[in-house]
């Protein structure tokens, strides 16, 4: 068995424990809960039958008098950058947490997450769709939209040089 850890970064409430829920519960709540720390989630997937467990981390999200702290990137084998579409500075700060994450762990892979696709219009959507590139999703945690796609992935990879 293969064990990768995986950070979700990103900031305040653009929904990165609701992705974490949807991937492993396959359940979403609209009640907004605060992660304070770290909480950390495992789930086993195949790749290609390699078994491979993830240990997803759920990090607090930064705000602008808080940083990540970078201790929680160290050993990190990838991450996925989360943003809410429907608040543009979470775009906006998404260079700036790649560049932190990246400062620590300059090989590991990496995905990001324009969560909360279910608020766009459609043109918007369809809009937004036409820059992504492919290490760039479009996701919902609410309407389950590309979350599995997001993670398998990532996971897909950080796990390369097996396969």
């Amino acid at each position: 068995m293969i064990r990768k850890k995986i950070l979700l970064i990103g900031d305040f409430g653009v929904g990165k424990s609701s992705l974490i829920k949807r991937y492993i519960d396959n359940e979403f709540s609209d009640k907004y809960k605060t992660t304070i720390g770290v909480k950390i989630s495992k789930k086993i997937i195949y790749i290609d039958n390699i078994e491979t467990e993830l240990l997803i981390w759920d990090i607090e999200g930064a705000t602008p008098v808080k940083e990540i702290p970078s201790s929680y990137f160290k050993g990190a084998s990838g991450a996925i950058f989360v943003c809410d579409v429907s608040r543009k500075e979470t775009i906006g700060m998404l260079q700036h947490h790649i560049d932190n994450f990246l400062s620590v762990n300059n090989q590991a892979k990496y995905v990001i997450a324009y969560n909360k696709s279910d608020l766009l219009q459609e043109k918007e959507t369809t809009t937004l769709l036409a820059t992504l590139n492919s290490y760039e999703f479009l996701v919902s945690a609410k309407t389950d939209f590309n979350v599995t796609r997001l993670f398998k992935t990532l996971a897909k990879e950080m796990i390369e040089q097996y396969l």
